[in-house]
């Protein structure tokens, strides 16, 4: 099964930087530690870099992209992006993004959740296991969308299409 990792679109982004999913202006950071989860590289911050934490609804995005209606599925929760645009992320499973637990959760295309699977710190930061994992989800033709999110603190980490 062949399908595509996507971090949030660079035009959305560019949206974000002004005015995030909740209506207000995104909190500007500098992570001093480094370590934080970005969403428009898929990668972990480096210590000292800018930051942006704004509100994202990406349930609400790729509705819009697809007719879907979530209805009491969309949420709404914080992701760090960089405060300028930067390169995107590069091919494949984004390992540095794992390394904690993480629930990827199927959707259906009419936006309704169709399953989630919990999946082990060590498998979210292997990129052949977790490939394994989202070719099984795409083997059920119910899977529309699945979105990758971290356990502990719910936050969307990316999400995953099937590609032709």
């Amino acid at each position: 099964m062949a399908f595509e990792i996507r971090a949030i679109a660079p035009d959305v982004l560019d949206q974000l930087r002004k005015t995030d999913d909740a209506g207000r202006e995104p909190r500007r950071i500098v992570d001093e530690e480094g370590g934080s989860p970005l969403r428009c590289c898929l990668r972990r911050s480096r210590p000292g870099e800018a930051l942006l934490l704004a509100a994202y609804a990406p349930l609400r995005r790729w509705a819009l992209e697809t007719g879907a209606d979530p209805g009491a599925y969309d949420e709404v929760g914080p992701v760090f992006i960089h405060e300028e645009p930067c390169g995107g992320p590069g091919p494949g499973y984004p390992a540095e993004m794992g390394g904690d637990r993480r629930v990827f959760r199927a959707y259906h295309a009419d936006g309704s959740i169709l399953n989630g699977y919990l999946v082990e710190a060590r498998q979210s930061a292997d990129p052949a296991a977790a490939s394994v994992l989202l070719d099984t989800l795409f083997e059920d033709p119910e899977t529309a969308v699945i979105h990758v999110r971290a356990v502990e603190f719910g936050c969307f980490q990316f999400e995953v299409r099937r590609t032709s």
